[in-house]
């Protein structure tokens, strides 16, 4: 709804005046065809994997989270004789933080040949026809986060710059690599150590990463907006709502798939039948830079969650949180230092 105000107010497509018709859509075509495998029961049944071992190999989150919270809840029903089989998995789990902390430091790299793959392509110029999406993109994020996460934290007793200048690093990283994926292991143990309860965090960040996107959220809303009026799509009040509910569909739908961004706004845009598909293309060159936006704002909504939900439970330790502020950010790990200390390691 945020994204839907500020599309509205400063209308960056109107003006373009695209001909759908003259688009080359040869560069979507992968995820135009992805996008026709998930309707509302494609979307039912693939959360039921085919094998477990396929749910991890193809990075199917949706799967992988039904399995997980099955497993969990086998182990817990067969009590304490299950206890070496959990800290064999913690093993597992440090040696996979390990993994992505090299991936991590690599990353970057990625993302400068992402960055000059863009340009060279596409152009400066292209760059430039854009501006103001990116802008209007990047300032509905800033004040998301300030007005609305904001607000929750207030709510929650925590101050929102204080959070901010805790996880600093991890958002500057993920501004780097329009991901958070490459934080995950970080925030876990940041999370925990200003005082929010393991077992809040274990279950409420990891899922957030499949159902709490708030950037990806404004993205997908501004992008279609952007595209009708690009188009010149006339776009009433309640096709623009409809737009709003489809996507709370589409998007889940979309986790885990290579590009999910792009291939829930592809599904959004099938199911609508109104707003061109072909429209897609004037997206490709920016997405990468929109991508920062929405990644960062996915990772602060996230840690907000957590800390909302330890609040709400009566998790959340206040005096701990007030003192991991204050201190100095605990130095990062390197891909070769030891494993987390044993508070983290030991199963609740």
């Amino acid at each position: 709804m945020f994204g839907l105000v500020v599309v509205n107010l400063v209308q960056p497509g109107v003006g373009m005046n695209i001909d759908p018709a003259h688009i080359d859509t040869a560069s979507i075509k992968s995820y135009t065809a992805a996008a026709e495998h998930h309707t509302t029961l494609d979307f039912l049944m693939n959360i039921v994997p085919a094998s477990v071992v396929g749910a991890f190999a193809q990075g199917n989150m949706l799967q992988i989270i039904l399995f997980s919270l099955l497993f969990s809840f086998a182990l817990s029903r067969l009590g304490p004789k299950v206890t070496p089989l959990v800290d064999g998995l913690d093993m597992f789990l440090q040696g996979m933080f390990g993994v992505v902390r090299i991936v991590m430091h690599l990353a970057p790299i990625g993302a400068f040949g992402g960055i000059a793959f863009t340009i060279a392509k596409y152009g400066i110029g292209t760059l430039n026809s854009f501006a103001e999406l990116m802008l209007a993109v990047y300032v509905t994020c800033f004040l998301f986060v300030v007005l609305v996460l904001g607000a929750v934290m207030r709510y929650c007793g925590v101050p929102l710059w204080g959070f901010l200048k805790y996880i600093k690093d991890e958002i500057l990283i993920v501004l780097g690599t329009a991901s958070t994926e490459a934080v995950l292991p970080q925030m876990l143990m940041k999370m925990e150590a200003m005082g929010c309860e393991k077992k809040v965090v274990g279950l409420v960040l990891p899922t957030g990463y499949t159902f709490n996107a708030d950037g990806t959220a404004i993205y997908l809303t501004m992008a279609a907006i952007f595209i009708a009026q690009a188009t010149n799509v006339d776009m009433t009040l309640w096709d623009q709502l409809v737009i709003l509910g489809v996507m709370l569909l589409t998007s889940k739908g979309s986790a885990g798939v290579a590009g999910a961004g792009f291939v829930a706004l592809a599904a959004t845009l099938a199911s609508m039948n109104k707003i061109p598909l072909s429209g897609l293309v004037l997206l490709v060159g920016i997405d990468r830079f929109l991508n920062e936006a929405r990644a960062v704002t996915n990772l602060i909504g996230n840690g907000v969650a957590t800390i909302a939900v330890a609040k709400w439970e009566g998790a959340l330790d206040m005096d701990k949180m007030r003192r991991a502020f204050a201190a100095p950010p605990p130095a990062q790990e390197s891909p070769t230092s030891e494993p987390a200390p044993d508070h983290y390691r030991k199963p609740v």
